[in-house]
């Protein structure tokens, strides 16, 4: 497995002495920075920065030849991004803020504490992230162009909402921050990392696990791995998906069935990039992007205290909800005449035709299954049919049956409906009037699950459309 520096840009380091520079050196790589270059002359910076741009500059206030003072001038005038962090020997406010003042972002006092550094080397470098990320969105927002259309080439839409979705993706993509997909089941929250992942430019690999029936001792061994003798079996180590996935990304699904014990355990991989193998003492350091999903309400199993609101906020860094599938009908025929490319394709067939009035029929429904559902009622007729027209016959099946039930619960089966039929003696309405009453109600109920498509309504009633046009017509001229 090749060696990926971290972070992809260097840190330079400047001091005019050695001892101190290797000093820094030890402390930065023993917090998992790997891309370092160290310079004890002064005069070296300016050629260096203008040939290499650096991810975080720590300088020396006090050196021979060129000062720190004076470099940060310099430095903000070529590389007005690149944050300064002052180190210095001599405790002198005056000074520290002059540097803050010509553009040094922060100061570290020696003796340095390693993990002092470590601590003001990230916040420098997140900082920069996010100010790199920021740039990027708004860039990306004010243009209004998807950039890499082909980063998104699995997923089929023309909705602007989508499009939406995909500049958001192109602006956040080249983070390391964790990002979260939000959505319904069958929405394409998979896809969405996929692209993600393809936009990052992480040279590394994409890799997928559901952890929605992980227990933690199973979640700890998938994703971290295990030592040998770690428990009975463990005959030898075994590499996680952590280190799969290492320089690219690891994408959880149904983040929110993650039990508590194993919440701590992604937190610390979040916050400290850095894991245990279970059964090992010794921790490791982690160069992976976490993009996590779910279906679930994060916000309110939060405040009935069954997720982390540490986690919570570490992972919503970036966010992304995609909408489902009813959300946005002008899909359905573009993703019909992909299925049904995809199905011919595949069994080595003609595309079918189909009549206009099966997208009014399919807009109709409210696909509770999204897009995973429309893709399998497309296939079943694909398979089923036998001329060069698709029958609009088995979707209107399906939709009839996953209909019918609701159907039943909402108009006649709840207590309010069952209440009506307690009659007394004084108010017993006569059979006809009770059965028009009923009528008008259960059509009321089928025309709104069908969207208003008569077609789909009267299959629900078991009617013919023309029975059902007549009855409607009725109704109005009662009222």
């Amino acid at each position: 497995m090749s060696t990926r520096v971290f972070p992809e840009r260097p840190i330079l380091v400047v001091d005019d002495e050695r001892a101190a520079l290797d000093g820094f050196e030890v402390a930065l790589v023993s917090s998992g920075y790997t891309n370092i270059v160290t310079m004890d002359d002064s005069r070296k910076v300016l050629p260096f920065i203008a040939e290499h741009e650096a991810e975080l500059i720590l300088l020396d206030l006090i050196m021979p030849h060129v000062s720190g003072t004076e470099l940060i001038e310099e430095i903000k005038r070529r590389r007005p991004e690149v944050p300064i962090i002052i180190i210095t020997a001599v405790n002198d406010i005056d000074s520290v803020v002059e540097c803050i003042r010509n553009g040094a972002q922060d100061y570290i006092l020696k003796p340095v504490d390693k993990d002092h550094l470590r601590n003001r080397v990230q916040q420098a470098l997140e900082r920069r992230e996010l100010e790199r990320e920021n740039r990027l969105l708004r860039a990306s927002l004010l243009d209004g162009e998807i950039r890499h259309p082909e980063a998104f080439s699995d997923i089929v839409t023309q909705d602007q909402k989508m499009h939406a979705i995909f500049r958001y993706c192109e602006a956040v993509a080249p983070s390391t921050k964790p990002i979260l997909i939000t959505g319904e089941t069958g929405t394409g929250k998979e896809l969405v990392a996929q692209a993600l992942h393809r936009l990052s430019g992480r040279k590394g690999e994409f890799v997928a696990v559901n952890i929605a029936a992980f227990d933690d001792p199973v979640f700890a061994d998938t994703l971290f791995g295990h030592s040998r003798g770690a428990f009975t079996g463990a005959d030898t180590p075994r590499a996680g998906l952590v280190e799969k996935a290492a320089g690219g990304t690891l994408f959880l699904d149904e983040i929110g069935d993650l039990p508590a014990l194993s919440q701590v355990k992604l937190l610390r991989l979040l916050q400290e990039k850095e894991y245990f193998p279970v059964g090992s003492d010794n921790a490791k350091k982690a160069n992976v992007r976490i993009v996590a999903s779910t279906l679930k309400n994060l916000v309110d199993l939060r405040h009935r205290g069954l997720f982390r609101d540490d986690l919570y906020y570490r992972l919503t860094t970036h966010r992304i909800h995609i909408p489902p599938l009813r959300e946005r009908p002008g899909d359905i025929p573009c993703l019909l005449d992909h299925f049904l490319e995809l199905d011919a394709r595949e069994q080595k067939r003609k595309p079918p035709s189909y009549h206009p009035e099966l997208i009014n029929l399919l807009r109709s429904y409210a696909f509770p299954g999204n897009i995973r559902e429309l893709r399998g009622m497309i296939s079943d007729a694909f398979m089923n049919h036998a001329s060069h027209m698709l029958s609009s016959s088995s979707f209107r099946q399906y939709i009839m049956n996953e209909c019918d039930t609701k159907l039943l619960t909402s108009s006649i089966g709840t207590t309010d409906d069952l209440e009506t039929l307690q009659f007394t003696t004084e108010n017993l309405p006569t059979l006809k009037s009770a059965i028009d009453t009923m009528t008008s109600k259960l059509i009321c109920k089928a025309m709104e699950i069908s969207g208003g498509n008569q077609t789909v309504a009267s299959g629900l009633l078991g009617i013919t459309q023309q029975a059902l046009s007549a009855k409607i017509k009725k109704l109005k001229s009662i009222k």
